[in-house]
Parts: C-alpha cells; structure tokens; sequence
C-alpha cells in the first residue's frame, strides 16, 4: 500500500520510484502528484450520494452533512430539556461532538494531471484499486478544511448547542492518518509512572 502524505508530496514520489523503479521520473512525479491531488479534493459521501470538492460551490454537500449536525443538536436540546446540570455536565458541554466524514479519493483531480495518458491513468487507477494510506493534517482536505469552516449555527435554525469537530476517514480500501501539528501521528500519549 502506498503512503500518501498531503502535507508532503515528495514523500509520496519517493515511494513510487521505489514501487515502480521501471517509470521515468517525471512519470513517477506525475503518478505521485496525481494521488496527492486525488486526497486533496477528495469527494465527501453523505447518504449514499457523492459531492465533489469545490470552493465556490459547496453548499450542497454541507447542506447534506447540515442535516445531521441539525438532528444531533435536536438531540442534545430534547435530552438536556428540563435538566438540572452538573458541574462535570455544564464541562462536557464545552467538549465538541465529533461526526467522522467519509471520504472518497477524486479521481477525476488525479486524472486532470496525468494529461490523458493511457497508461499512467491505468496505473493510477490500479494504485487506489488496492487502497492508499493517507496522511493529512485537517487542513490538507478541501472538504474537511470547508467543513470546519461552515456557520453550523445559521445550518441548524440560529442555534447549536455543542462545537462540531469533524474526523476524516477515506472509504476503504483506503486507510486515514491525522497527523499532529509537528508531522508525528496522533496516538496514545505515554504516561511516566509516579515513584
């Protein structure tokens, strides 16, 4: 499985000249450039239907993720209606509710840079047949990077009552890394034992 690094393209090029020692540099370069695109305008997929990436027109696909931020505030309003609140649930009130999008590679972005070649398209389509490993900070991914930017409040009748955060994952066969501010992946934190 290739690696696919968004923040870092050279990395993904690296790997394809290790991979396919056979393809000229430039077709390398342009095969490695075309799955970073690919990871970059990733089509997000909400109820069974696929909205591509664009900046000026994305309303329809945030309208349809809109849609579930609504129910969930709708949730937390019914389920906090006539409660009288903890300090720990007036702190957990604070904490955003995580939704995971699903993500699906563009192909057509990955395409529009291989310039119609016949093979290397071939080839491209073959490395996400068998699935990529796609590293990304939030702000790699056009639609994750939009998503976090949308006025949920205005989507859900002028009020919500929790921060959205949102979890990228690509589809399978692919698999999602988030990456840390400083480039190392987020994992569990080690805890020094107490003498």
């Amino acid at each position: 499985m290739i690696s696919c690094n968004l923040n870092k393209p050279e990395s993904t090029f690296d790997q394809i000249r290790k991979e396919y020692s056979k393809l000229k540099p430039t077709e390398a370069a342009l095969i490695a450039t075309a799955l970073v695109e690919a990871g970059r305008f990733a089509d997000v997929e909400h109820d069974g239907v696929s909205h591509a990436w664009n900046p000026d027109h994305y309303e329809s696909g945030a309208a349809s993720i809109g849609r579930e931020v609504s129910q969930i505030n709708e949730t937390i309003v019914q389920e906090e209606a006539g409660k009288k609140k903890t300090k720990a649930e007036r702190e957990a009130e604070q904490e955003a509710v995580t939704l995971h999008v699903q993500f699906i590679p563009s192909v057509e972005a990955g395409e529009a840079i291989l310039g119609g070649d016949k093979n290397l398209i071939k080839m491209f389509r073959g490395i996400l047949e068998e699935g990529v490993e796609y590293l990304y900070t939030p702000t790699d991914i056009g639609w994750h990077w939009t998503l976090d930017r949308v006025n949920w409040a205005t989507q859900s009748s002028g009020s919500l009552e929790r921060n959205i955060a949102f979890k990228a994952q690509f589809a399978e066969p692919h698999v999602s890394i988030e990456l840390g501010p400083g480039g190392k992946k987020k994992g569990a934190k080690k805890v020094k034992a107490k003498k």
